[in-house]
């Protein structure tokens, strides 16, 4: 074992010691390290750990080969530290190796232990100063978004300089300069750019309306290098600089809300197969109303060509500069989150509505009732993403549910969605259509003890047909649950899909330990999509926050 290896065991099992001896003499680290800095006025310091380990079993069942590694490790350690004005933190981060199925760990020049992220900033009343790694967003993120998601082993952020202004109450201006992480490496781009904001409910004086609108400009260079295997001249890239820019407007006045932004940038390869470089563009709206009981959602987006690389050099999920996240309902249902829906970035017209209606009980206050509609639908919008040059549907879903709270002990849920994909993303007429039925039932025997069970069908002719599924759990409050899943399919495949697991809790700290098999496909975070093969395996999760 490395000496790299052994210093991270070592340093994570004392820090688990030291948390749960800290919750067992009932301090926690409030009581120690809080109340260290409170007592001589050295600032606030905070820090959280997340480890997330699994060890792969053969199954011949699934037919899976599986790692090379039967052992995957993703951790994941973040501190940060607060005085007055100035705050500094870091993250560290440890692949040993990476999880199965995450792209970061298929990289030639992987980490296994490293300084993922680190920051000091300075604010004052009228600037902020942010040197090291950056995670911001210009408008609704179209030309630019950097953040992390570690469900997805994603994280793009800005290694550089970020400057901001207030000049006064309704002017504020932002620049940033800097190298984009790619998965465990840096970019061999270099990324600026500027956005400026105007308030004029500011201006005006208006304290019931909100109405700005948002100026951004973002520049990516990279060399075309002329010793790359790649001819980019052949592509239509000749030009290392490329220029992106939006205006983007935010309303918001009793009740009502509205955003709208346009983007647009110079030609560019718009993903890594990309067979020839072209102009990208852009436009987004949303608007939001709520009244009463009452609240409505809309999303429109049209996207043409606008995906945009951290890298030429580069591919996959991580490989990304900006944010274009799929206008699709998010669900927590296994078989509503069997084949989801993932953004063409060379082109697409999506929209979304989502309509709610809360309906409570005169005489009791325990009884209430939640309904929800939800549409979402995306077409291709060029003639060359199709085989005849017809628009064609990429996705269609419209699911209802009802949340009944009929008594303080007992919830049902009711779902159904309609679910219709293109598997050739549009470029042939067939499409796939699922019809999903959900039950789901929660029953609190007291404050303690609580039981959740769902049922879960799906009705289809195409692909793989019909599935079962269900889930059972029960929660010992405050500090046990305990679940057990089956998914089977009844069609093409004849496979179950199981999982069990316990989980345990005290304060702010977690501990799951998880069995089970899992089936090859997409995994979806807030809109964006990984491809995870399929593995059977006893996964270790252990969060806390100190």
């Amino acid at each position: 074992m490395s000496q790299g290896v052994s210093k991270l065991i070592l340093t994570l099992t004392g820090l688990l010691c030291w948390t749960l001896s800290g919750a067992q003499a009932g301090l926690g680290v409030e009581g120690t390290v809080k109340d260290f800095l409170s007592r001589t006025d050295l600032g606030h310091f905070s820090a959280s750990l997340e480890t997330n380990n699994v060890a792969y079993v053969k199954d011949q069942k699934l037919g899976f080969s599986g790692p090379e590694d039967s052992f995957g490790s993703n951790s994941y350690l973040k501190m940060d530290y607060v005085n007055g004005r100035f705050s500094a933190g870091m993250q560290l981060e440890s692949y040993l190796p990476a999880l199965y199925g995450f792209e970061l760990g298929q990289q030639p020049d992987v980490k296994k232990f490293w300084l993922a992220s680190k920051y000091i900033r300075w604010n004052s009343d009228w600037f902020t100063i942010h040197v090291g790694d950056i995670y911001d967003q210009m408008g609704n993120g179209l030309i630019f978004r950097s953040y992390e998601d570690r469900n997805l082993g994603f994280n793009n952020s800005l290694e550089g300089i970020q400057l901001s202004f207030n000049l006064n109450d309704w002017f504020s201006i932002k620049g940033l300069y800097g190298r984009p992480r790619l998965y465990t490496a840096y970019a061999g781009s270099w990324v600026r750019g500027a956005s400026a904001t105007v308030s004029f409910n500011d201006i005006f004086g208006w304290d019931s309306v909100l109405f700005n609108i948002e100026g951004n400009y973002l520049n990516r260079y990279e060399s075309l290098g002329k010793d790359s295997l790649i001819d980019f001249g052949t592509l239509g890239l000749e030009d290392p600089n490329l220029h992106s820019y939006s205006a983007a407007l935010n309303f918001a006045w009793n009740g009502l809300s509205l955003k709208a932004e346009y983007a647009g940038k110079t030609k560019d390869l718009y993903a890594a197969t990309a067979p020839k470089a072209k102009k990208g563009a852009a436009i987004y709206a949303e608007a939001i109303y709520g009244i009463g009981g009452f609240s409505a959602s809309a999303n429109f987006r049209i996207i043409d060509h606008l995906g945009t690389m951290l890298s030429l050099y580069g591919n996959g999920t991580g490989n990304t500069l900006n944010y274009l996240p799929s206008l699709t309902r998010q669900y927590h249902y296994l078989l509503a989150n069997l084949n989801p829906y993932q953004v063409n970035v060379e082109g697409e017209c999506a929209a979304q509505l989502d309509l709610f209606y809360t309906l409570r009980s005169r005489n009791d206050r325990n009884r209430y009732w939640i309904f929800r509609v939800n549409g979402s639908t995306a077409w291709t919008i060029d003639k060359g993403q199709t085989d005849d040059g017809s628009q064609r549907m990429l996705w269609l879903d419209v699911s209802a549910d009802a949340e009944c709270h009929w008594m303080k002990q007992l919830k049902t849920t009711f779902l159904y969605s309609r679910q219709q994909w293109s598997p050739s993303h549009g470029y042939e007429a067939e499409s796939y259509a699922s019809n999903i039925f959900v039950a789901d039932v929660q029953y609190k025997f007291n404050r303690k003890y609580a039981l959740r069970g769902e049922l879960q069908y799906l009705y289809s002719k195409s692909y793989e047909r019909d599935w079962i599924a269900a889930l059972v759990e029960f929660t010992f409050a405050p500090q046990w649950s305990i679940y057990a899943s089956e998914m089977y399919n009844l069609g093409e495949t004849k496979k179950h899909y199981y999982n069990a697991g316990v989980s345990w809790s005290k304060g702010k700290t977690r501990v799951q330990l998880s069995y089970g098999r899992n089936r090859a496909g997409y995994i979806c975070s807030g809109g964006v999509c990984r491809y995870c093969p399929a593995y059977t395996g006893v996964n270790l999760l252990l969060t806390a926050v100190f």
